[in-house]
């Protein structure tokens, strides 16, 4: 006889339902559902049509796991604990994190590490119109710059490591990127250009296939006032240097770089060939590995969005010094690419 004949057949007097155990932890239906499939965390009872039912226990297990997911830690390494290990984990956490409590940025770092929990769920229910609407939410709780530089790259690193521990398949990756990207091109659409700003051309570089990162490096310059040329993933150098005449600064987001010294051969050739004083500013943890191990001469490795925004803002300063228009010059006559022929 399975589980749930057996609940059926003997149901519990009393237990909470779904609802109220979301309304108790904060959690969503769909994120508790997601936590009890996949990661086992409860095994609910069940009435006679199916409804599910949580002891006491089970809810405060839930509530621990919610305070240990809204503490920074993954639900997959906290799931598989015992109830009262979990309890004396979330006092630890909490103990540790009283000296930071006065840091103003405390309650929004809970904020988007929970958002991105929701999300995360969302997507592994493959759920488009609800990890679509959870995303929109955040963007209006806590605005843009917020969803910038914590929510998405929360979101993006949880997925990583979701998929790194093979919890997460191909569908689920997808999903939330193409739900992620669609969200951060809107964006930028939506941002008007201001008559004489800052062009910045972004995109990510031959054999870089995620583009994510390179939307929200555009989303963060635009929401900072720069004109955007977003040329997507996969761009070979020289299509780089031809697009950035006219250019202010170019971006470039790398997040795996598979092959590491192809990747850096491909930036290095884009930073010979742009004029000296145009700014190559590089993001996502491909540069930051490459930057560690081969370096990066003569390109700005910014370690989050906010480093970017920081860089936007020193190139706009400046550009706006030494150009009243606002707009780089032209390539310069003899700048071109290493190996490329002249006709």
């Amino acid at each position: 006889m399975n589980k749930l004949s057996k609940a059926t057949q003997n149901p519990p007097a009393t237990g909470h339902t779904i609802s109220v155990v979301a309304e108790r932890t904060g959690l969503s239906r769909d994120v508790l559902r997601v936590w009890e499939r996949r990661y086992q965390a409860v095994e609910p009872l069940r009435t006679a049509g199916g409804q599910r039912l949580y002891s006491d226990d089970q809810l405060q297990r839930f509530q621990l796991l919610a305070e240990a997911t809204r503490n920074g830690r993954s639900i997959g390494s906290v799931a598989g604990l015992t109830t009262n290990a979990l309890a004396k984990l979330v006092d630890d956490d909490e103990a540790a994190r009283q000296p930071d409590i006065a840091i103003k940025d405390a309650p929004q770092s809970d904020v988007h590490r929970e958002v991105a929990e929701l999300a995360l769920a969302h997507a592994l229910a493959l759920d488009a119109s609800s990890l679509d609407r959870e995303l929109r939410r955040a963007i209006a709780l806590y605005g843009v710059p917020m969803f910038l530089e914590n929510v998405v790259p929360a979101l993006m690193q949880r997925i990583g490591h979701e998929w790194a521990a093979g919890r997460l398949a191909i569908p689920h990756e997808h999903l939330a990127s193409s739900v992620v990207l669609g969200i951060l091109l809107e964006a930028i659409r939506a941002i008007p250009e201001t008559p004489g700003a800052p062009r910045l051309l972004v995109a990510t570089p031959a054999g870089e296939q995620h583009v994510v990162g390179a939307a929200l490096i555009a989303a963060a310059a635009a929401l900072d006032g720069w004109s955007i040329l977003f040329l997507g993933a996969n761009v070979p150098a020289d299509d780089l240097v031809l697009a950035a005449n006219g250019m202010n600064a170019v971006a470039l987001s790398i997040v795996h770089a598979q092959d590491a010294r192809d990747t850096v051969r491909e930036v290095q050739a884009v930073r010979a060939a742009l004029p000296l004083r145009m700014p190559l500013i590089a993001g996502g943890a491909g540069a930051i590995r490459l930057e560690e191990e081969l370096g990066l001469p003569g390109v700005s490795v910014c370690r989050n969005i906010a480093d970017a925004r920081a860089v936007f803002a020193r190139v706009a300063r400046s550009e706006s010094r030494l150009s009243p228009t606002g707009v780089a010059s032209h390539l310069e006559p003899n700048s071109k690419l290493p190996g490329r022929r002249e006709n």
